[in-house]
């Protein structure tokens, strides 16, 4: 699978659908697409989204290279 829609990504993360329109709309969460009305959201976008969301501690998010 190379693309989730809003329903796929909701269920992979367990959250609201509605959270992810909001999350459009504030411009936050992954890069998605936009192609008559549908929204898409490229495996590739959501994974390096995940990535960006690793954390090793509560300090924050893990440095590159490790």
């Amino acid at each position: 699978m190379s693309n989730l829609n809003q329903m796929q990504l909701a269920d992979r993360w367990d959250l609201s659908p509605r959270t992810l329109e909001q999350w459009r709309w504030r411009g936050v969460g992954p890069r998605y697409l936009k192609i008559g009305g549908r929204v898409i959201y490229p495996l590739a976008e959501v994974e390096r989204y995940e990535a960006s969301r690793l954390h090793q501690n509560t300090g924050g998010p893990l440095k590159a290279g490790g």
